[in-house]
């Protein structure tokens, strides 16, 4: 059936101290570019923290945004990291004067904690560090690069709902840096803790699974707080995070309009469509994108957080796309998952998920082993695939599904995350692969149809994220 074509008017072009540790048993804003920060005392510091001013600017030229949740940033004060029902660490404070709960997981990832940080995948979830010392190169500006994205960051806050390392940089070195992963946490409203011993909680997370566990500053462990954990689990999470409408990520010249289903997703996979020659238009998770595919050279699936049998809505559109399109279709990590359940498979949670920049994944059509960055708590069963599916790559670590393809349509999709920063580049190619698919089928249309963003398209839509600001996950679903 011939498709309506779109007009199309848009430019044509083919020193640290370590505190002890003791284990006992038991909303839219858009960011200014071009500023910096500046050092002020303790006491000017919790003036303008107070006083609720703009962060100050510097010799560079930046400006770091203000959030509502800032608090003073504490030092040294005494604070707690309690398991459910298990072990109780204590250590030191940093970051927010704040207490909050979530699930306690763990990342093996030597560097990029900018990145892990503001992954939307991390919301709701208390991030443990593996790697002993955290912060050595402080926080880079939230600048931004030719597309409008962010340099240095996933998303424009941190998603983690605290944080915990072995040894915190009280002091950092780094020529992007602006601030102290301090400044940064407590700016950002996020507690964090150090000198506690991760190994153990490692440990006992790889032993019990992840676990609900909370961050108490300057307050001592009460068991009566057991009853308050929340359970990031049983919310929402990719609606929290996902843009409450529409926006456009433009590639000048590009040959492609890709559509994305944004339930949390990085900003490096967005760059790395835009940089390949693909503009980008991102709906909101729980968007039909069947009923405006026939608009698009191409459907994409982004990761993001929690539970995959949350999205039902999500999973109902998947479904429909591909009963009544047969536009290519690739989805990452979540979108692996959502894309899986349309299809008719299950999927499972994993007892501690993989968190990781050094995973090994088996491509099984070419017998190449891929190291990649993964960041997931759930996981397909591969044996639930129906028969048009096959497996596409496999974890050598635990055998856990990594992928899927359609046998003959241009489908496919991976648990990892291909665009890996920070982490391997060996799977990048992947982002060749499905824009391959888009050209393909272009070439194949009986009509040329001409689906790069109309000069209205790009006058009238945002140009990043759309109402999404950090919330507690308490009072609401």
């Amino acid at each position: 059936m011939l498709s309506r074509v779109v007009p199309h008017t848009a430019k044509p072009a083919l020193t640290k101290a370590r505190p002890a540790s003791v284990l006992t048993a038991s909303p839219l804003a858009r960011h200014a570019t071009g500023y910096a920060f500046t050092r002020r005392s303790p006491a000017q510091e919790q003036a303008r923290f107070s006083s609720g001013q703009a962060a100050t600017t510097g010799s560079k030229g930046r400006k770091m945004p203000f959030t509502p949740r800032a608090t003073a940033p504490v030092d040294a004060l005494p604070a707690t990291f309690t398991i459910r029902d298990g072990p109780v660490f204590r250590g030191k404070a940093f970051g927010a004067n704040a207490n909050i709960s979530g699930e306690a997981v763990f990342t093996t990832s030597l560097v990029g904690y900018p990145e892990s940080m503001t992954d939307p995948s991390y919301r709701g979830q208390i991030l443990v560090f593996t790697q002993p010392l955290i912060g050595n190169y402080g926080v880079p500006s939230n600048e931004r690069d030719n597309w409008n994205l962010l340099k240095y960051f996933e998303s424009p806050h941190i998603q983690c709902a605290g944080v915990v390392v072995s040894d915190v940089a009280l002091k950092y070195s780094h020529w992007t840096a602006v601030e102290s992963l301090g400044e940064w946490c407590a700016r950002e409203g996020v507690p964090a803790i150090s000198g506690v011993d991760t190994r153990a909680i490692v440990t006992y997370l790889r032993e019990q699974g992840s676990s609900l566990a909370r961050i108490s500053v300057g307050d001592e462990y009460d068991a009566d707080e057991d009853e308050g954990f929340i359970d990031p689990g049983q919310i929402n999470l990719v609606k929290r995070v996902s843009t409450k409408a529409p926006f456009v990520v433009e590639s000048p010249g590009a040959e492609y309009h890709v559509a994305l289903l944004d339930c949390g997703v990085k900003e490096n996979i967005l760059r790395s469509l835009v940089s390949r020659g693909a503009s980008v238009t991102v709906f909101p998770y729980n968007y039909p994108i069947h009923k405006v595919s026939q608009h698009y050279d191409g459907v994409f699936i982004s990761n993001g957080p929690g539970d995959p049998t949350h999205c039902q809505e999500t999973v109902y559109n998947l479904a429909r796309l591909m009963e009544t399109s047969s536009i290519p279709i690739m989805g990452i990590c979540l979108g692996h998952q959502l894309l899986a359940l349309a299809v008719g498979a299950r999927t499972i949670k994993l007892k501690y998920g993989n968190r990781a920049h050094n995973i090994p994944a088996l491509d099984l059509t070419t017998g190449q082993c891929h190291i990649t960055s993964q960041n997931h708590g759930y996981a397909v069963d591969a044996s639930t695939l129906p028969s048009e599916f096959k497996e596409y790559f496999v974890n050598l670590n635990d055998g856990s599904n990594e992928g899927m393809m359609h046998k003959t349509r241009p489908i496919f999709s991976t648990q990892f995350h291909p665009e890996a920063k920070g982490g391997p580049m060996d799977s990048s190619y992947l982002f060749e692969q499905y824009l391959q698919n888009v050209s393909l089928a272009k070439k194949s249309q009986s009509v040329y149809k001409d689906n790069r963003p109309s000069q209205f398209m790009l006058d009238i839509l945002s140009r990043e994220r759309v109402g999404v600001e950090p919330s507690p996950l308490a009072g609401s679903g």
